[in-house]
């Protein structure tokens, strides 16, 4: 039986232990690959932000055209809105492959390192005997292997586009907007790059609103994937039990424990519903006011004269880009918090594999990037 002093001992860095093991994907035979994915996606993210930058331009010279009902230049406009059009959505559909090409590599070589571990030395039959924490190994090399891969990467190239584009559009908002002079109980003042400080302030507050809402939001979702895990984990027993004609006691003990395990299930996604409500308010409201926001800020300038209504509209969807670079932590926040609790429960069990090959006196699994690849083979 695995000694529960050993697997503490180990659950102190579940995450630095799954990302010790799942790195070794960017190494040996499939480093070529994995390198170039990585490459492929930053072309592409680069290229998107390039598109989205002169889809601005074209946003303040249309409505200007517009404002000055230039017939011509608005029929050029429209030719130069198909083509960026084009040009969008077929970086995005390339975005789309070499995500979920990034995706399938990369969860492919977890999995099967995983399922190696768990399958040598029968090490199943002993992780089965160990206590709560470390049950229900299928189903952290399953679901929890696949959350643990697919999040990072859409995480990782968002964050990228959220700050290119928050670097390039507050030039965008620092160029257009210009300073504004204000007055407040007769003191006279000017603020230089008026909008960005806006954009920034707004940006502060709707992120810090969020963690402070949403600070539990990890330990819930990550008791949730637990009370999951022991439903599965109740269900296959009552199923191993019916194979070996149980008594009708034996059933109805096997129904409570799926029942019970079903309770539990109902009360964790109550829990979780909750805080997704709570953080809803922010992420839902800030989708909602951006967009105003940004145009009302531009009101002084346009009612002044020092901006046409491209100048404005321009400055609009440049705020609301901002925004949205900003509060990438908003719009991913739920996700981000799944991803770290899957990540957390296979490192775990990367950490109870450690223990029984340390009881075993065996080689550390994966314990230097050098090692061969796992066996194991579609």
């Amino acid at each position: 039986m695995i000694d529960a002093s050993l697997l503490d001992l180990g659950s102190r860095h579940p995450l630095r232990r799954f990302w010790r093991s799942a790195q070794d994907f960017w190494q040996g035979p499939t480093a070529r690959l994995a390198w170039g994915l990585i490459a492929t996606l930053v072309v592409i993210t680069v290229l998107q932000l390039l598109v989205q930058y002169r889809l601005n331009v074209w946003n303040r010279d249309f409505f200007n055209a517009l404002e000055f009902r230039d017939a011509a230049e608005l029929w050029h406009q429209t030719h130069l809105l198909a083509l960026f059009a084009a040009l969008s959505i077929g970086l995005a559909v390339t975005a789309v492959w070499g995500r979920m090409t990034f995706q399938r590599s990369w969860r492919a070589w977890v999995s099967r390192h995983l399922i190696d571990a768990w399958l040598g030395g029968g090490r199943y039959l002993h992780i089965e005997m160990g206590n709560g924490e470390h049950q229900n190994a299928e189903y952290r090399i399953t679901e929890d292997a696949r959350l643990a891969t697919d999040a990072p990467i859409d995480l990782v190239v968002g964050l990228l586009a959220a700050v290119l584009t928050a670097g390039t559009f507050v030039v965008v908002l620092w160029h257009v907007g210009g300073a504004l002079d204000a007055t407040v109980f007769g003191v006279s003042f000017t603020i230089p790059g008026y909008l960005v400080v806006a954009a920034v302030a707004y940006a502060v507050l709707t992120t810090g609103t969020l963690m402070i809402v949403g600070r539990h939001m990890i330990g819930v979702i990550e008791s949730k994937n637990q009370a999951e895990a022991e439903l599965k984990y109740a269900v296959a027993h009552l199923r191993e039990r019916a194979t070996r004609r149980m008594s009708p006691g034996d059933v109805q003990e096997a129904a409570s424990e799926v029942g019970s395990a079903l309770s539990d299930v109902l009360s964790e996604w109550h829990h979780l519903a909750w805080q997704y409500m709570r953080t809803t308010y922010i992420s839902h409201g800030n989708t909602l006011l951006a967009p105003l926001v940004g145009l009302i800020l531009c009101v002084p300038h346009y009612v002044q004269g020092t901006m046409l209504l491209g100048d404005v509209t321009q400055a609009a969807a440049a705020f609301v880009a901002v925004q949205g670079a900003f509060n990438w932590l908003i719009d991913n926040f739920p996700r981000l918090a799944e991803c770290l609790s899957s990540a957390n429960r296979v490192g775990n069990l990367l950490l109870a594999f450690d223990q029984l090959e340390a009881a075993e006196g065996t080689p550390a699994l994966a314990a230097d990037s050098h090692r061969k690849g796992p066996s194991l083979r579609p």
